[in-house]
């Protein structure tokens, strides 16, 4: 069938929009951005452990808080050569100092082996939870584009919402995409909720909890914290099961009846749109065979084991850790933390629980705001240089749909 004019006009106006120089502007800008911010993150000065323990200052814990915040200038004060335990520094420096070995460059692999495996997992899931309807390039896109909000949000916001909005533009329906996001955000909270009781069997309560971190975020004990977490977490997968398995209806009239209240009815709007996506979450899943659940699960299953174990491979690079269960189990303390971070990607709040919470299992701790810089390099600025490059080619192709 031959084009018609208009039709061949719109496609050249479509092709001028997004041509290749138009993509490239904004990847260029993109990943100049985020190197900016990574270099500024390695470039940063902080104060460190001397491993020798004879450094030029000293920790003076000027927001008593308990525990040393090595960014900020404040909290230490120069001291005679070789009397403090502490030394000006930056990223780059300490990394520059550190033994590089065949060993080392083993378990730099292995962790970029578990974040790998980690994605892998998010991207089979996203497979199977579409019922096959994205592709294995669909669904990467979807997986990164979502890390990339994540990485853009504060922790505590999420990139759920924008979730939604890229795997409608997917070509999926509402309906379906609202299923996704709500089952995976109830598949990860439900591995936690499981693992944290195992972890409390095979490694103990006394030492998951670090002392120096007592009152070190909002004032408040560690395990107080954890605990508030850890409640509401349950509180909502035992919801979300309940309104979308089971009464989806009941529970969206509960929570237009609750709406009704004169102090909360200024947010009766969004409450009938969360009502309508569990309806709708019911719908799309009710009769899924347990084979779908299963492998759901089990991606979900993959992709957090392989996320925790990225800090125990950074630490096995450098040292001997003198405990990699309780490393391991940890990291499920600190992500509570994490989660409810009120900065985006949780900036600030990682670096500083991150040596809260395993300086203590470190055998040298002056290299410790180093393995927090490669850690997030994994965890983070990757996220935000892949997403970089992904967008612009996924708005261009996804335009139509």
């Amino acid at each position: 069938m031959e084009s018609t004019p208009t039709s061949t006009e719109d496609e050249q106006d479509f092709r001028k929009k997004f041509s290749l120089r138009r993509v490239m502007i904004p990847v260029v800008i993109g990943l100049l951005a985020a190197g900016w911010l990574l270099w500024h993150d390695l470039s940063k000065v902080r104060y460190e452990r001397a491993p020798d323990g004879r450094g030029e200052y000293t920790w003076v814990d000027a927001n008593k808080n308990g525990i040393p915040d090595v960014s900020n200038a404040a909290e230490f004060t120069e001291v005679a050569p070789g009397t403090g335990i502490y030394r000006k520094m930056t990223a780059v420096e300490v990394l520059g100092s550190i033994n590089w070995t065949w060993i080392s460059s083993f378990w730099i692999l292995m962790a970029i082996v578990a974040t790998a495996l980690r994605d892998l997992g998010y991207i089979y899931r996203m497979r199977v939870l579409s019922d096959g309807h994205l592709s294995w390039r669909q669904s990467f896109n979807v997986t990164f584009l979502w890390e990339f909000a994540s990485a853009l949000t504060p922790s505590v916001v999420g990139g759920s919402g924008i979730a939604m909005f890229i795997i409608g533009r997917e070509g999926l329906l509402l309906g379906r995409a609202t299923a996704i996001v709500l089952v995976t955000a109830l598949m990860d909270e439900l591995f936690y909720v499981i693992m944290v009781p195992l972890v409390f069997v095979f490694v103990g309560i006394d030492d998951l909890f670090p002392a120096q971190l007592d009152h070190a975020f909002w004032g408040l004990p560690i395990m107080v914290i954890f605990w508030v977490g850890y409640a509401f977490i349950l509180a909502m997968v035992f919801t979300v099961t309940y309104s979308v398995f089971f009464r989806p209806r009941a529970f969206k009239f509960a929570l237009l009846w609750i709406f009704k209240l004169p102090f909360l009815v200024r947010w009766r709007p969004a409450v009938i749109r969360v009502g309508d996506d569990i309806v709708t979450t019911s719908v799309e899943l009710r009769g899924k065979p347990k084979r779908f659940w299963a492998k759901a699960f089990g991606a979900t299953c993959i992709s957090w084991g392989s996320r925790f174990l990225v800090i125990n491979f950074i630490c096995a690079a450098f040292f001997n850790v003198s405990d990699h269960l309780l490393l391991y189990a940890r990291q499920l303390i600190m992500w509570v933390i994490l989660l409810i971070s009120p900065t985006p990607g949780s900036s600030g709040v990682a670096e500083v629980a991150f040596s809260g919470f395993f300086r203590d299992l470190l055998p040298a701790v002056g290299y410790i705001g180093a393995l927090a810089v490669i850690w997030r390099i994994l965890s983070y600025y990757l996220y935000l240089f892949i997403g970089t490059i992904v967008l612009p080619r996924w708005l261009r192709n996804t335009a139509g749909k």
